[in-house]
């Protein structure tokens, strides 16, 4: 999932290079743009063993260390560094209009109300000018394998010990946690079954340089934000090829069609038609101030038009002042029986800053509604467990499909139990190769760097339960482009590195498999110097794919 203010990089596992791009003048130019080769990073890719480390993979591959070099690309690509300067105003000014004309907006910062009442205090979302180029083989890949993994997320959640006893330790250091597998467990001593259940899940990830391996970063399974916003850059930034095709000599139809708000209300709708109740509504739990909420109002345009679906949105807080459980088990919030609950908050501690939203979430837990994720479909995306599944034969418990299982460990990055010494080790030695990631969503959680060493030494040092809060992963070195990132109205052209996010919808009753299909995407690109890529937070933008 994805914090939908920050929108994370909690993601974003990736290298700093000190070496830019160096473009070089072509035959072959197109009006403003003039052609390079991308400068890339060679780096390693880490087999799937917890007892092989960095320095193992590093002397596998006949190099010692990490350096910066530039290779031929796959292809050249267009540098838009170089779209002459009256050109570029022409295009911003068009792109600015379009995004207010389209609703490709968030709340303004500088608007105290702009996170409480619609249509005050609208700004531009963050956006990149022109699509990012990406690799069509990639592209297919990722989209494939999205159904396998909604197949697994159905699967794990119904395993409830697998549940329990891998995040056993994690809950003993970390509070969060513990209350999830608290609700979790109250639901397994009840024998709470969901008949019906929804998932709205997005997996991102990042194209490992080296190896072009695009290895998975994380699989969100709670608040996966942006499908109403990403569709819409997608359409700007065909809109700007169609218009300056004379300029920029690309193809509009080379951006692939972004479906993923129509995909994502159709599920919902769906979902809310299964539960049988034409009177009921469907609940979208938001933060207090929720900057994003266009994002999300996008999603109930259509299931409104066309379902006469009704929605509400409402806190934690207001949820647990104003909601009831019938002895039937419907849920009832401020008077409206409730088909859906859609959590676009509920992910991270700070959504909970009091009992009263902890006993929000057990009410709805309690329920028959459809939820959206349901605890165990939450738990299901927590880092421990994409750990636990990376280990050998786990993924064999889940899926029968050889094929499908070769597919997912494909795309799985180095991922290791901070129980594992001899990583820990190497962390410690080499912590420039390595992300320590908490069981959060949201941005702004991971250890980088130097930070990684110094939190190792801390807990050995403490001799704490505490690395049982963490895991480590592989750090993706993603190649390095250039780009004009849009925000506030204002361009900076800067040298980037993107995530790639595949949006996935997955709907069934007790009898069948409803839904079960990719949704549509999400690229953000930030700048390389970032840790950070919080595309609200001012670190990230929304981008789209220009496939090669």
């Amino acid at each position: 999932m994805g914090a939908d203010l920050s929108l994370p990089c909690s993601h974003t596992h990736c290298f700093n290079p000190s070496t830019g791009t160096t473009p070089f003048r072509s035959k072959s130019k197109c009006n403003s743009f003039i052609l390079y080769p991308f400068t890339k990073s060679l780096h390693i890719h880490i087999p799937q063993s917890a007892n092989f480390s960095m320095d193992q993979a590093l002397k596998s591959s006949g190099v010692e260390e990490m350096e910066t070099h530039k290779r031929n690309s796959m292809s050249l690509i267009f540098d838009p560094h170089k779209i002459d300067h009256q050109l570029l105003q022409k295009m911003e000014y068009d792109a600015l209009v379009w995004s207010s004309l389209h609703g490709l907006l968030v709340g303004d910062t500088n608007s105290l109300r702009s996170g409480r009442v619609p249509g005050v205090g609208m700004i531009h979302a963050p956006f990149s000018l022109l699509p990012m180029p990406f690799p069509e083989s990639h592209w297919k890949q990722a989209c494939q394998i999205a159904p396998i993994f909604n197949e697994l997320v159905d699967r794990v959640s119904l395993d409830g010990k697998f549940l329990q006893d891998s995040l056993s330790r994690t809950k003993k250091v970390d509070a969060f946690t513990s209350r999830l597998l608290e609700i979790h467990s109250k639901m397994l001593d009840a024998n709470k079954i969901e008949e019906i259940r929804l998932g709205l899940h997005r997996s991102d990830y990042m194209l490992d340089e080296q190896t072009k391996l695009l290895l998975q970063i994380e699989l969100n399974t709670i608040s996966s934000s942006f499908p109403g916003l990403s569709s819409l850059v997608s359409e700007l930034h065909r809109s700007l090829l169609h218009q300056y095709k004379q300029h920029l000599a690309l193809n509009p139809e080379r951006i692939p069609q972004n479906s993923a708000v129509t995909k994502f209300a159709e599920a919902l709708s769906k979902a809310w038609s299964e539960y049988n109740n034409p009177r009921a509504v469907v609940m979208v739990v938001v933060q207090t101030e929720e900057r994003n909420m266009y994002d999300q109002h996008w999603l109930f345009i259509n299931p409104n038009n066309t379902y006469q679906v009704t929605s509400i949105r409402k806190t934690l807080a207001e949820i647990d002042a104003l909601g009831e459980l019938l002895p039937d088990g419907t849920l009832v919030v401020d008077g409206e029986a409730v088909a859906v609950v859609y959590f676009r908050a509920g992910y991270a501690p700070s959504d909970y800053p009091s009992e009263s939203e902890w006993r929000a979430r057990l009410l709805m837990e309690q329920s028959s509604a459809i939820k959206c994720p349901s605890i165990a479909y939450h738990l299901a995306g927590t880092k421990k467990i994409q750990q636990e599944l990376a280990k050998p034969n786990v993924l064999e418990r889940y899926l029968e499909n050889k094929d499908d299982i070769v597919k997912l460990r494909k795309c799985f990055a180095g991922l290791w139990s901070l129980e594992d010494s001899n990583i820990v080790n190497d962390a410690i030695e080499k912590p420039g190769l390595y992300v320590m990631k908490p069981q959060r969503e949201g941005g702004g959680n991971n250890i980088y760097g130097d930070d990684v060493r110094e939190t190792l030494l801390r807990i050995e040092k403490e001799g704490s339960n505490e690395n049982a809060a963490y895991i480590l992963m592989q750090r993706i070195f993603p190649t390095l482009s250039p780009a004009i990132l849009m925000r506030q109205g204002i361009s900076q052209k800067d040298n980037v590195i993107s995530e790639l996010g595949v949006y996935a919808a997955y709907l069934r009753n007790k009898t069948k498999v409803i839904i079960n299909e990719e949704s549509g995407y999400l690229l953000r690109t930030k700048v390389s110097s970032s840790n950070e890529g919080g595309v609200v937070a001012g670190f990230g933008v929304m981008d789209s794919i220009y496939l090669v």
